[in-house]
């Protein structure tokens, strides 16, 4: 069994030399890049107009990354005033490396619905909430705050853009490589994936593959695409795609 992981850097190699200390056959193919967003230079202004008791979301790693690498460049530091929220534990650990604050994250999957159960967001009205994130993205998070009575403002954090391939070039690759098992942690690259691979080596190789897919949504629209060997990890971090993998 060859493993292809789509995640982008650096969680896919972290993912791959894992995979390949344990004796596995992986290989990285990055399908997305990351660069820093188009609000970034005001997110020193948004965080400084939350009181206590007001909501900061950070919904990736990535957020955590590009925002204090802009913080560090103004000179300035996170605020202490609001409570915080993170997607999942792997974000709020890294989170919590660069602010030393208690964050508050679901136990269970890093989903927004998961997120949105928390006992701490149940009686919200009258607050305001800055949300972390990149370009694009679900917007349940954000709907359901504002019907709670949340004043609801988002700072793109950094963007997500495809990379490019040729993908017949990347198919022939691929399949002679033996890949049959393919991992992805997002639709954005389920479908850019899907897309990629020109038509008979999707029928003869790429939906032939199993995949490893991080929710029942992301499941279910890999089925609408012709997938039919699907598994889903209990988490959408590391640990949780390699038990899968395992």
């Amino acid at each position: 069994m060859s493993i292809l992981v789509t995640r982008p850097t650096p969680q896919g190699e972290e993912l791959v030399s894992r995979l390949c200390a344990l004796g596995q056959v992986a290989w990285s193919f990055p399908l997305i890049e990351f660069t820093p967003g188009r609000e970034l230079a005001q997110l020193h202004s948004r965080l400084a107009a939350l009181g206590a008791g007001d909501l900061l979301f950070v919904l990736s790693r990535h957020a955590v990354e590009f925002a204090h690498a802009q913080l560090q460049r103004e000179g300035a530091g996170w605020p202490s005033l609001p409570d915080y929220f993170a997607i999942g534990r792997t974000t709020a650990l890294a989170l919590h490396t660069v602010n030393g604050f208690d964050i508050h994250y679901p136990q269970d999957r890093e989903i927004s619905e998961v997120l949105l159960q928390l006992p701490e967001l149940q009686k919200v009205a009258g607050k305001r909430a800055l949300i972390l994130r990149g370009n694009g993205g679900r917007e349940l998070l954000g709907e359901t705050l504002t019907a709670r009575g949340v004043d609801v403002e988002f700072c793109e954090c950094y963007q997500r853009s495809a990379k490019h391939y040729d993908g017949a070039e990347e198919a022939m690759r691929w399949q002679t490589r033996g890949v049959t098992t393919l991992v992805v942690t997002s639709g954005e690259m389920l479908q850019q994936l899907w897309s990629l691979i020109p038509p008979w080596y999707r029928e003869h190789w790429l939906l032939r593959c199993r995949l490893i897919v991080v929710s029942e949504r992301l499941a279910h629209l890999a089925r609408e695409l012709g997938w039919q060997h699907i598994q889903v990890a209990d988490n959408a971090d590391n640990d949780a795609l390699l038990r899968a993998l395992q």
